[in-house]
């Protein structure tokens, strides 16, 4: 049986919970000063590309659909046409991105950019029940021109549009994609964590390798493809 947080009064446990809001109350303004230092960066010209849609090519402008933003998930893609699956953290994350709607009221739209030709992302979108816009830059260098070369990683892109001119304004990758996601920041309110071998945690805390909780593509497709 995993360790119990030490049990205390309810005195101790308010003054414990009360230091700790004050440190959680200081990330939140310093991502608060952040998230200002990133409205304050300055942005790059695109060039024109062309990239694939379940209708066809399609102009990079095109794909704001009429908005000034747009939010960009590079999602990682093995070229083995025989490849059953998918990056399973790329299919984890953005199986989590669902009712998007709300983007509207933002003047800004979310769509999945991968390496894949199109037919294949919109049959793997199909299989894990993915319900995203996809977008293929397989024919296109603008994935690797984004940081997200044929056979490289994940990555988040933002670009604004002026008009017909694209600019990009904003990209990360690694850790940097937790912030866009409630997953991780959910499991971390929870007393164990993410229980995972390289977070510091007490003694006796249930630990595993890195990822072992994470859900794979099959998990996905079971989870929230369509029946068999």
């Amino acid at each position: 049986m995993a360790a119990l947080p030490p049990v205390v009064d309810n005195t101790t446990w308010r003054k414990q919970l009360d230091e700790l809001r004050a440190r959680e109350k200081a990330a939140t303004r310093e991502l608060d000063a952040i998230a200002a230092q990133r409205r304050r960066l300055p942005m790059v010209r695109m060039p024109e590309y062309t990239l694939v849609g379940a209708e066809g090519p399609v102009r990079l402008v095109d794909i704001f659909d009429g908005k000034s933003q747009l939010i960009v998930y590079n999602h990682m893609w093995d070229p083995d046409p025989n490849a059953q699956w998918q990056c399973g953290g790329c299919t984890s994350l953005t199986s989590s991105y669902t009712r998007l709607d709300f983007l509207d009221n933002y003047d800004a739209r979310f769509v999945i950019v991968t390496q894949g030709p199109i037919e294949a992302a919109l049959a793997y979108a199909e299989r894990v029940g993915n319900k995203m816009t996809w977008y293929s830059t397989a024919d296109s260098p603008f994935g690797a021109d984004v940081d997200a070369p044929p056979g490289g990683g994940f990555a988040f892109n933002v670009f604004l549009r002026d008009g017909d001119t694209v600019y990009r304004t904003w990209h990360t990758t690694g850790r940097g994609v937790e912030q866009l996601t409630f997953t991780f920041a959910l499991i971390d309110a929870l007393p164990y964590g993410r229980q995972e071998e390289w977070q510091d945690s007490p003694a006796g805390w249930p630990q595993q390798p890195a990822y072992s909780g994470w859900l794979d593509s099959p998990d996905i497709a079971r989870l929230y493809g369509p029946a068999e």
